[in-house]
């Protein structure tokens, strides 16, 4: 494929914007090629500045769950961009995105909205903060929470591709205080709280790991925790910016059959927009501003445009369950074919699933925790990547993320795909 207009809008791009990207893993440093650029995407298809046609297997980095300009995504927007598209005040669709919300979620009794994902953890951890009195908060090496600055210590996503777990830019003394523990080892957690006796707000935690490529929770893991936060008086806060609404209706919690005490929310509230939430049990979150002395606020927070378009994206998902088999029967026809690839061909590679969410690892080692992940060959993913690019697949674009599936791929699109797997597989044994 030529990528012509792509290289030509990315030297552009590096003359105004850092790095040519405004965000660090879409500048494909860590496939070794410039970035393609977009130029429009419809179902599960997205098409470059250069016309050249990909099934999508980013999807926004998850919140495309119908998939590109699905029409439920646009009901009424026409008629909402014409009334205003944001005022700095109250609307009546804030409520009913929160009542959705609410709804599908038991653990939250109240929500507040936010414009990120990094914000809805900023803000979560410094309720959870205000709520306890406490200053210390335990996180997990490889689970990726945004980019403010107590979250940039061993961090995942793009902070592994760059190889700077911790940011230039953080502080010593923001950093003393966040802890970090071993996802999947309920032990190192017990360790940190037997070291920080009484001073522990909170840990956060992607209940599915998704940052680090996609790493299946331990159940005895995820329920040890809980009780191990209730037992220390420690908030526990699930971040479901990846998985809230994409694993479940009731996200992640809802499979694992455990209730946080707190949850953040990301995009795929707002239909892909910039949007995200955090919420939880009454008593916390009645500690916010203006009730309660902890301050959080937002000028563009519940944005009408955006709320229309997470209405219209909740209202489908409640309203069409199937699209959640749909999604798991699409990641496991996508499992079993690439499993039978790797075996076939012989290259170390592992793929891992969980519910619809899938990652390709370039190692011989079980995918279980960070270390396990990282033993993966970076080298060889980027060829890989290139391979499929080549074949009409966009996969991500680092080795440390997730494949998303969405509402409008097909089983012809997955079975292309697998064929496609076997031959970009056997051009790297």
């Amino acid at each position: 494929m030529k990528h012509t207009k792509s290289t030509a809008l990315f030297e552009e791009a590096n003359r105004v914007i850092p790095g040519g990207v405004n965000s660090p893993v879409r500048a494909f440093q860590s496939v070794g090629m410039p970035p393609i650029f977009i130029d429009h995407g419809k179902g599960s298809k997205i098409y470059d500045a250069d016309g050249n046609e990909y099934t999508d297997y980013i999807c926004s980095w998850g919140p495309l769950i119908l998939g590109h300009a699905a029409d439920a995504y646009y009901d009424g927007i026409d008629e909402a961009l014409r009334k205003g598209n944001t005022y700095g005040a109250p609307t009546e669709i804030e409520i009913r995105v929160a009542e959705m919300i609410i709804d599908a979620y038991p653990s939250m009794d109240m929500v507040r909205m936010v414009n990120s994902g990094t914000e809805a953890t900023m803000s979560a951890i410094r309720l959870a903060r205000g709520y306890t009195g406490r200053e210390k908060f335990i996180k997990f090496e490889g689970c990726y929470h945004g980019h403010s600055d107590s979250l940039l210590v061993k961090s995942g996503s793009g902070t592994l591709t760059y190889g700077v777990p911790t940011s230039p830019g953080v502080t010593a003394g923001t950093a003393k205080d966040t802890l970090v523990a071993a996802y999947n080892d309920l032990d190192s957690v017990k360790k940190l709280f037997d070291e920080n006796k009484g001073e522990i707000a909170c840990v956060i935690v992607e209940p599915v790991a998704g940052n680090m490529g996609v790493v299946p929770p331990d159940s005895t893991f995820m329920k040890g925790l809980r009780k191990l936060t209730e037992d220390e008086g420690t908030l526990l806060i699930f971040d479901e910016v990846i998985t809230g609404f994409r694993l479940a209706f009731g996200g992640a919690q809802e499979v694992l059959g455990i209730k946080p005490d707190l949850t953040t929310l990301g995009k795929i509230i707002g239909g892909g927009m910039p949007v995200g939430a955090f919420g939880g049990r009454r008593d916390i979150m009645e500690k916010l501003s203006p009730l309660g002395p902890v301050y959080q606020a937002g000028t563009l927070s519940g944005n009408p445009i955006a709320m229309k378009m997470g209405l219209n994206t909740l209202t489908y998902l409640k309203e069409h369950p199937e699209v959640y088999t749909h999604l798991e029967d699409c990641a496991k026809q996508l499992e079993a074919g690439f499993k039978k690839n790797i075996k076939e061909t012989g290259v170390k590679a592992k793929m891992v699933r969980f519910g619809g969410m899938s990652a390709l690892f370039f190692t011989d080692q079980e995918i279980c925790d960070f270390s396990s992940v990282m033993t993966s060959d970076t080298k060889t993913y980027a060829k890989y990547f290139a391979e499929m690019l080549n074949r009409g697949n966009l996969m991500p674009p680092a080795q440390f993320e997730g494949i998303f599936v969405s509402a409008a791929h097909t089983k012809a699109d997955i079975e292309k795909t697998i064929a496609d797997n076997l031959a970009a597989l056997k051009a790297l044994a």
